[in-house]
């Protein structure tokens, strides 16, 4: 289960308690979760499917250690070196583009398994916040946006 997040700093891990409260402080200054789906797709999922989900934004988080080896919702192992992601109702296998709004670092992800928190958009593994540069920090405000791979 995901409820539990694992924030990574050099020297030490952060209590679950202090996450939470860092949560609750960025969420207050951030402006909040957007989602940009049209009124009349039938649902979140169906929105993806048909291509009308235009992306979100809002709080990131990460885990790892804590969750590594564990099984996820598509059935398969965490690895926490794996770019993958945990998102509340994107379907499994779903790549997204994240990209944090201050520094405009991106990754790729793949949706492997569900996050059960309304608080975030979406909890990546370790290496992606280390490729997105918010290990320190434990949360970062993102943006996210359906990948297409383009063949040139």
């Amino acid at each position: 289960m995901l409820a539990a997040l694992l924030f990574c700093a050099p020297s030490h891990a952060r209590s679950a308690r202090a996450a939470d409260a860092a949560a609750d402080a960025l969420a207050e200054s951030a402006q909040g979760v957007s989602a940009e789906l049209p009124a009349d797709t039938g649902g979140e999922e169906n929105a993806v499917a048909s291509g009308d989900w235009k992306g979100e934004t809002g709080i990131a988080s990460f885990y790892g250690r804590a969750f590594h080896g564990r099984r996820t919702a598509g059935g398969g192992r965490f690895n926490q070196m794996a770019l993958t992601a945990a998102h509340p109702w994107l379907p499994l296998g779903t790549k997204v583009l994240v990209t944090v709004e201050e520094t405009g670092r991106a990754v790729v992800v793949t949706i492997t398994d569900r996050l059960p928190s309304g608080r975030r958009v979406i909890d990546v593994s370790l290496a992606a916040a280390r490729v997105l540069g918010f290990v320190g920090q434990g949360l970062a405000e993102v943006s996210l946006a359906q990948h297409s791979f383009s063949a040139r």
